[in-house]
């Protein structure tokens, strides 16, 4: 059921947003502030399936160093160039919108659009993922799927392979020719393509848990999972953090629970595993996610700090992985070379 989305429902979304990136994708304050504007009035949202099968759709999203965006803000105007050159390769305008990841700041980008193109209540990973090949239009191979991203000073490139993987390192070329960071499009996908090769529900589902994480803020740890439909770990306080010999960028918390258990917590860009007692419990594309047991601050993977109090919460990953084990291998552990901690579904 498609939604409409008001002002007061923002900040409920950027929670949402927070919680499905799993400690990744970058703060979604960013863009909460950058598409305020758009809620002036009430945005009508659909899904796939109320578009004409062949509307042209595209999915808009920041890429390259969070930092850096931070430091050098983005804007809608980062798109149009895009837009255009995106438009001139299908011969057809760009219709509707719909988020590349439904975790961290790009969640809310499509609704830069908000006005002059149609929202859709699609995303294209469930969580933030870190590369092109974990995304579900990458994994369903649509024929005809491109990119289209800066490559600094008014340079645009537009991507198309076979390969994702191509694809990805073409992109984070163009991102470092740009300066670290920019704007970048998929297109050459329509709704008939987003009804089997996207998510669906992310945006009814990220007002779900901001609406979750606003209303149990005084309420034990216990009752905020309740909420979420989530599954309570542990809580504790981090006493180390390790990296990993093999991997630079992978690294662990371990964490002492309060009834005697260690939580180990491994992490890349964003949380991929959760051990109890050298047992896994919960993996990628899993729901992982640490909270401050104090603030209920959600903690990315850059602010896990040693001694601070954490809860680590579960879910459930979305139906779209969970229905077929193969596409779920993709963001398993395993396929970043982190062997033991695949799950068994």
């Amino acid at each position: 059921m498609a939604l409409t989305l008001t002002a007061a429902d923002l900040p409920l979304l950027s929670a949402g947003a927070s919680f499905c990136g799993t400690g990744g994708g970058g703060s979604p304050k960013l863009t909460e502030l950058m598409v305020r504007s758009a809620f002036s009035e009430p945005i009508e949202t659909v899904l796939p399936a109320d578009l004409p099968p062949d509307t042209q759709c595209f999915a808009p999203a920041f890429a390259g160093s969070t930092l850096l965006l931070s430091e050098r803000l983005p804007s809608h105007d980062d798109f149009g160039q895009l837009i255009a050159v995106a438009e001139r390769w299908i011969g057809a305008r760009l219709e509707a919108a719909c988020s590349f990841e439904a975790g961290g700041m790009n969640a809310l980008t499509p609704f830069l659009f908000a006005g002059e193109r149609l929202i859709i209540d699609a995303d294209c990973s469930g969580r933030a993922v870190p590369t092109l090949d974990r995304t579900s239009l990458y994994i369903a191979r649509l024929p005809g799927l491109f990119a289209v991203c800066s490559t600094g000073a008014g340079g645009v490139a537009l991507i198309t392979s076979e390969r994702a993987k191509d694809v990805d390192g073409l992109m984070r070329a163009a991102m470092i020719q740009s300066g670290g960071a920019g704007a970048v499009l998929f297109a050459g996908f329509t709704a008939r393509d987003l009804e089997t090769a996207s998510l669906h529900g992310h945006l009814a589902r990220s007002l779900e848990f901001g609406r979750a994480l606003l209303e149990t803020a005084t309420a034990p740890v216990s009752t905020l999972a309740d909420r979420l439909g989530a599954t309570l770990v542990g809580e504790g306080r981090i006493v180390s953090l390790t990296q990993d010999s093999r991997d630079p960028h992978v690294h662990a918390a371990e964490v002492a629970g309060r009834n005697g258990s260690v939580i180990r917590l491994v992490s890349r860009s964003e949380h991929l595993a959760v051990l109890v007692d050298g047992e896994t419990v919960a993996a990628a594309p899993e729901y992982i996610v640490a909270v401050d047991a104090l603030s209920r601050e959600l903690i990315e993977v850059t602010d896990l700090r040693l001694h601070r109090h954490v809860a680590i919460l579960t879910r459930p990953a979305d139906d779209w992985w969970r229905d077929f084990p193969q596409r779920a291998a993709k963001l398993f552990p395993s396929s970043y070379g982190l062997t033991g901690l695949d799950p068994e579904w």
